[in-house]
């Protein structure tokens, strides 16, 4: 249960825009149990589906150096702090994780979590970026209650929400449904960009993107151009601001 708990594809540009994808991976670790159906883990418990096709498009097509999770979120919460008990869950949506009951947790920590925010924390302290984008996705349908989700791409922001106004707008032009602070609010699960972003004074954009609108590869081809294109624009207002 050693496995590097990240990929890196490409190399930032100083001063330019990196990207982060913590639920990237659907990945257990060799030797690991669970203990759930195996159709679960090709759901949102287990993985954000289509952010790691995503976050490697927008670094091999626009340049956008990403450091990509390569385990699952039930395996440990690279988006949670050390600490929550969100952490490592034993349950989620509804289902129990036996795997996870019991579970030597600061053994997890050391292998995956801690050096997946080390390098990243080494990663902007190297490019000094100017923005950062940390991708997420979110169901159609929220699975508790069966609340539909009419959001094409949300904007998480917690108390830093300089990029965020702007990228709201752009993508507003583009003719999509954007949520502000939908569906999840950076006021709570702004984890990653409160320690990497907000706490060096950098701008962010966490952007939510809904599952069935990224699914496929070719989905994805166009939300990595999409992001792009209003991170670039975001940068740009940024500088001349």
């Amino acid at each position: 249960m050693s496995e590097q708990p990240f990929i890196r594809i490409g190399s930032p540009t100083r001063g330019g825009i990196i990207a982060i994808a913590d639920h990237a991976s659907n990945h257990v670790p060799e030797g690991m149990e669970l203990g759930i159906p195996a159709e679960l883990m090709d759901q949102h418990i287990a993985l954000d589906i289509g952010t790691a096709g995503v976050a490697e498009r927008l670094a091999r097509k626009h340049g956008i150096a990403a450091q990509i999770a390569q385990v699952s979120r039930l395996v440990i919460d690279l988006h949670r702090n050390e600490g929550e008990d969100a952490l490592v869950v034993t349950s989620s949506d509804g289902h129990t994780i036996p795997g996870n009951i019991g579970a030597d947790i600061e053994r997890r920590t050391a292998l995956y979590h801690r050096p997946y925010h080390e390098a990243f924390a080494q990663m902007v302290a190297e490019a000094q970026p100017s923005l950062i984008l940390a991708i997420h996705s979110f169901t159609p349908v929220m699975g508790s209650t069966g609340e539909e989700r009419p959001w094409d791409v949300g904007l998480l922001h917690n108390q830093d929400d300089r990029a965020a106004r702007i990228a709201i707008d752009l993508f507003a032009e583009m003719g999509l449904t954007v949520g502000d602070n939908e569906p999840y609010s950076g006021k709570q699960l702004n984890a990653t960009m409160d320690r990497h972003a907000e706490a060096n004074g950098i701008p962010y954009l966490t952007i939510e993107m809904r599952q069935d609108l990224i699914a496929r590869r070719s989905q994805q081809a166009v939300w990595a151009d999409r992001v792009a294109l209003v991170a670039d624009q975001t940068l740009a207002a940024l500088s001349s601001a």
